[in-house]
């Protein structure tokens, strides 16, 4: 019966955890849209990246874990992908940076990890220690999302934290935390109770402020219409004085010199003419 259990929620997690890894596709898609990845962040491909490779590290040392390698290897491929396209659309600069951060973090880095483990501990210590190393980057990945909190609670606005996403990796951390308790592996379930918990935090706050924008926007509708209605008594006055005066010289030509339509249409030639009309008739009470 565990067994079942086991394989049930970890074929869920792969299928759950697959959707969480197609999330930023509308994101790529406007970066082909743009022809330029400017703008946009790298980082959180090369971490998933290094994530996935870790995790199948640590799977290869443990029994079983099949469901573990396969999603993983996915999310490998994902990944890589994801930072290609990233790289081929990117400025100079960032193409730099990105390129820097992939060589520290997935080569030096997991390089490292491999080597150090595999020379300086043996059997079920290296598979405990790099559980541990895991265990300790998947916190750190979880507790990453504050920042997008800390900024919906700031800026009352949901733009930067869609729904879906936030579900979906909520509904993943469910799977994998059953699917390591099943198996007694607390190096995948300790994490994932995390993840649920801001999983669960980031949807009520969706909740709280998903009309937040509508209403603003709104409010900006209204200001600007009565803006356009509201305006100056000064022009009015100037367009009803510019009408006057072009009906009196059309009275009287005599009014003005003979200017040409260009010289009329001049600024300073139409602030003469009303100057000069105003001195022919005063206004009362002026």
């Amino acid at each position: 019966m565990t067994n079942y259990l086991d394989f049930a929620f970890g074929l869920l997690g792969n299928i759950v955890s697959f959707m969480v890894f197609l999330a930023p596709l509308p994101t790529f898609h406007q970066i082909y849209k743009r022809k330029s990845s400017e703008g946009f962040q790298s980082v959180p491909y090369v971490v998933g990246l290094f994530s996935a490779m870790l995790w199948i590290y640590y799977a290869l040392l443990k029994p079983d874990t099949t469901l573990l390698i396969t999603i993983n290897s996915v999310g490998c491929f994902i990944q890589t992908t994801y930072i290609c396209f990233y790289l081929f659309y990117a400025p100079k600069s960032a193409r730099l940076q990105t390129l820097a951060l992939v060589f520290l973090l997935n080569v030096v880095g997991m390089g490292l990890i491999v080597v150090l483990t595999q020379f300086l501990a043996k059997g079920y210590n290296r598979a405990a220690i790099v559980g541990w190393i895991c265990l300790v980057f998947s916190l750190c990945v979880f507790i990453a999302p504050l920042c997008v909190v800390r900024q919906v609670v700031r800026t009352k606005s949901v733009e930067y934290m869609p729904f879906l996403l936030s579900f979906f990796l909520t509904l993943s951390a469910v799977m994998w935390f059953f699917y390591g308790l099943i198996r007694k592996d607390y190096n995948i379930a300790i994490p994932n109770v995390l993840g649920f918990i801001f999983g669960v935090i980031q949807m009520m706050l969706y909740v709280m402020y998903k009309n937040t924008k509508k209403v603003v926007e709104e409010k900006l509708q209204e200001i600007q219409m009565e803006d356009h209605h509201k305006i100056p008594e000064q022009i009015i006055d100037v367009e009803k004085l510019s009408a006057v005066v072009c009906s009196e010289i059309i009275n009287n030509p005599v009014f003005v010199p003979r200017l040409t339509g260009a010289e009329m249409a001049k600024p300073e030639i139409e602030t003469l003419i009303i100057s000069s009309y105003l001195e022919k008739h005063p206004r009362n009470g002026s």
